[in-house]
């Protein structure tokens, strides 16, 4: 079992990188359609909230997956 100072370390790398991933991911799709002429700036917050989100969603099931296979050692 990880002390939870080195939980909490990898936890926060993990999300930053998938949050980075989702944003570069996201950046390959044409949104140029729906944005509104003017508000590019809310888009990019808009889309930027929108990677937060999925990233961290990929990240905590990633990080819920390692663990349960780190726990599956108590079933037997």
């Amino acid at each position: 079992m990880f002390p939870i100072g080195q939980l909490a370390i990898i936890s926060m790398v993990s999300h930053l990188i998938f949050i980075y991933i989702t944003w570069k991911v996201m950046l390959g799709i044409n949104f140029e359609p729906i944005i509104r002429k003017g508000r590019t700036k809310e888009a990019r917050i808009f889309f930027l909230f929108i990677a937060i989100v999925i990233g961290t969603g990929v990240s905590r099931f990633v990080l819920d997956i390692l663990q349960w296979s780190r726990d599956l050692i108590y079933l037997f």
